[in-house]
């Protein structure tokens, strides 16, 4: 498909697309579900959809949802009242989907994650192939973070991160991301000189740029910072992103030159890796000797006992761990083989050596290449 010259071609021939909208550009200021707003969307969503393009939706919302039926004035502070509001609200924000989507003919699907479900080897493998499975039938999925459980994205995250993740996860061409504001600017937005930037082609563009927190109604938990976090995952992973307010959604989508358009900095490379990067929080650090670290930065080996000077944290086999250098710096993180209390033992300590002594099982790699990213 040839785009027209005022299009936008990577948009335009985007065949598979996620898009994030955030709380206050689904909710009222009361913090109830704005059915208008949702019913604008969801028109815009139909008409990709009719010209046969594939839609993934990332949908915060379901704590803002869950204020007003419980008498909640503002999102509370206290974490056990979020998660009891997530309880409320998803089901009414995914009914509402549902019903919106039922008026074009369409079906919606709830996938709800958590940063555990995609990092472990099984699971992550499984979130991919239910994605294929949903889209394959004509599904439309709509994701969130399962904010009821997922305690670390409740006090810390956003659905920003996860929106770039998911996009990775699902082979997309293109990631919009949908806020209350059109764009990003080369200051805050409304302020006196503030520009839109309409397109950064590499990170070193926005050396210039004041990003902070922005926006309107105070339900989410994102803000433009974590926006262009969204847009490093996702750009670097080779998929283009385009960010812009959800009153021209309809627009962006069609490819026209709306909002700023991230295009790629990198290319595709495996998701566990993706995930590993960016979506998990280590549970300890390995601290690595001179020479290993440069067999794993440099030589992009796997880490083995003989390297390791130092332990810390409390972990078991399978977690993530970050990889310092003698100065503490971190250097990677990958998937540990050992347990915490294990690790101190065999410190320092050929593979050879550990086989002899401790038995075959001992001779593995404490991080294996193939479970490591570097930072």
């Amino acid at each position: 498909m040839i785009a027209p010259a005022d299009q936008r071609p990577d948009v335009v021939a985007a065949r598979r697309v996620v898009v994030k909208v955030g709380s206050s550009s689904l909710t009222t200021a009361e913090g109830g579900i704005d059915p208008e707003r949702v019913r604008r969307l969801v028109d815009v969503l139909a008409s990709v959809r009719a010209r046969g393009v594939e839609v993934v939706l990332v949908s915060s919302g379901a704590i803002a949802a869950g204020l007003a039926p419980l008498g909640l004035a503002r999102r509370p502070a206290a974490l056990a009242a979020q998660q009891a509001a997530a309880a409320v609200g998803q089901g009414l924000l995914v009914h509402r989907y549902t019903e919106e989507l039922a008026r074009h003919g369409l079906v919606t699907g709830q996938v709800l994650l958590t940063v555990d479900d995609v990092t472990r080897r099984s699971h992550y493998r499984n979130a991919h192939q239910t994605f294929a499975k949903l889209l394959e039938l004509g599904v439309l999925p709509v994701v969130n973070e399962n904010d009821t459980v997922a305690t670390t994205e409740i006090r810390f995250g956003d659905n920003d991160r996860l929106a770039a993740l998911v996009a990775h996860l699902v082979h997309a061409d293109l990631l919009v991301l949908l806020s209350d504001v059109d764009g990003l600017y080369d200051a805050r937005p409304g302020t006196a000189g503030a520009t839109l930037v309409a397109e950064v082609a590499a990170l070193e563009d926005l050396a210039t740029v004041r990003i902070g927190r922005t926006g309107g109604a105070g339900l989410g938990t994102g803000g433009m910072r974590t926006k262009v976090d969204a847009a490093r995952i996702a750009t670097g992973a080779g998929i283009p992103v385009v960010l812009t307010s959800a009153e021209q959604a309809g627009a962006a989508l069609s490819g026209a030159a709306v909002g700023t358009l991230f295009r790629p900095t990198g290319k595709r490379r495996p998701t566990r890796l993706l995930w590993l990067a960016h979506a998990t929080e280590p549970k300890g650090t390995l601290t690595l000797d001179a020479g290993a670290v440069r067999a794993v930065t440099e030589r992009r080996a796997s880490l083995l006992a003989a390297g390791v000077i130092g332990v810390s944290g409390g972990f078991v086999a399978g977690d993530p761990v970050d990889l310092v250098g003698p100065d503490g710096v971190p250097l990677a993180r990958g998937l540990v083989n050992f347990d915490a209390e294990e690790l101190p033992g065999l410190l320092g300590r050929s593979s050879h050596d550990l086989k002899r002594e401790l038995g075959a099982a001992y001779e593995r790699e404490v991080v294996h290449r193939d479970d490591l990213v570097l930072l």
